[in-house]
């Protein structure tokens, strides 16, 4: 059975010139980069190549990027530092935001009693800018944590708005930039975002690695401690292997991208149109346009059908999601969708259907072949 692999916006498979250079690091330099001999030495500099050429996909200074484990830590880290290190006294999120986010912004008011504003959402989906620009009005140290591309829906913030807004009221902008880094341009010499993340498992790199941009200007303290890895930042025996994987997956996915995202932007189009064939009242939920490998799609069947369609989906070798992988397990309704869908429309199912540059109008087609039968 071929498997139909829908669901990229949770992970997306390895390129293979990527697992080459991993397997070709792991097999020929094993050494520790702290180490001051040959075989260190030549992994730091491995590590340090890495660094410069991710630095340089977004016209940043490689002294600006540090390494983590994921996007998860590194949203934890600038959030809880920026708090605790920077006289954050005011967090202006939003309610759709993934839980590395929302769940350390509530864990740093409970510890540090910070104020939390959320931004409201329009009935698109999409942020209310003009109420992000009047809570900004308040003259309080505050940081901006807002998501560039929403990872259930696709919507897309306005990055050049919110960064302006931010640097015309002396706020701190963190943007999770996980969904978007790979797929899409950040010049951050033209905007002022103070800091963004990145998960290499997102643009066909490993898992287990990631990285925060760190603006110089902002002095963040570590969160793990211990020796004096990435400049002292965050502390622990780097893994030259997968930060070579990253930086080989980042340079594929920008000099593939404008090929690569016109093949999934018609992609997308032709999902679309299958369903709108199939099922006359389906709607697609977001903004309309949304992000170019996101579609989520509300599906105008019952909810009895609805109570196994992704296992009976798996039955047949092809893998979507109801929306966050990371919440993909619970029953309760997507916080995301809670925000701008009505009752009504909420307790019908939804499927997210999200495209790579591997994905086919043969996999769209036995995606629509079986959704018949269900």
């Amino acid at each position: 059975m071929k498997q139909v692999y829908l669901d990229n916006a949770a992970t997306t498979s390895v390129r293979p010139e990527v697992a080459d250079e991993m397997i070709k690091v792991l097999r020929e330099e094993f050494g520790n980069p702290s180490s001051t001999y040959a075989i260190g030495r030549r992994s730091r500099a491995l590590i340090e190549a890495a660094r410069k050429n991710i630095a340089k996909q977004f016209n940043a200074s490689s002294s600006e990027i540090i390494f983590t484990s994921c996007g998860t830590e590194a949203n934890n880290w600038i959030i809880r530092s920026s708090v605790r290190d920077l006289g954050v006294k005011r967090i202006i999120t939003s309610k759709m935001e993934h839980h590395a986010v929302l769940y350390t912004v509530k864990q740093m008011q409970k510890e540090y009693g910070i104020q939390v504003d959320y931004i409201n959402i329009l009935p698109d989906s999409s942020f209310d800018y003009k109420h992000l620009e009047e809570l900004l009005q308040q003259d309080i140290p505050t940081l901006v944590s807002l998501m560039h591309v929403n990872n259930e829906v696709g919507t897309e913030m306005d990055l050049k708005k919110v960064s302006d807004l931010c640097q015309a009221h002396n706020a701190l902008f963190h943007c999770d930039t996980v969904q978007s880094i790979g797929k899409t341009e950040i010049d951050l010499s033209v905007l002022p975002i103070d800091f963004i993340v990145a998960s290499a498992h997102k643009f066909h790199g490993p898992k287990g690695i990631g990285f925060a941009f760190i603006r110089k200007k902002n002095i963040l303290k570590p969160m793990i401690f211990g020796g004096e890895q990435e400049k002292g930042m965050r502390a622990g025996t780097e893994a030259p292997h997968q930060v070579v994987g990253m930086a080989k997956a980042l340079e594929l996915s920008y000099s593939n991208l404008d090929e690569e995202r016109k093949h999934i932007t018609a992609i997308k189009e032709y999902c679309k149109s299958k369903f709108t064939d199939i099922f006359s009242d389906v709607h697609f939920n977001g903004n309309g346009i949304g992000f170019y490998n996101i579609l989520n799609i509300l599906l105008p069947i019952s909810s009895e059908k609805a109570a196994m369609l992704l296992f009976q989906l798996d039955i047949q070798g092809i893998a979507v999601s109801r929306g966050s992988a990371c919440q993909s397990g619970s029953q309760k309704a997507s916080h995301v969708l809670s925000e701008f869908l009505c009752d009504t429309d909420l307790a019908k199912p939804n499927i997210r259907v999200s495209f790579s540059h591997e994905t086919t109008t043969e996999d769209i087609d036995r995606l629509i072949e079986v959704l018949q039968t269900v």
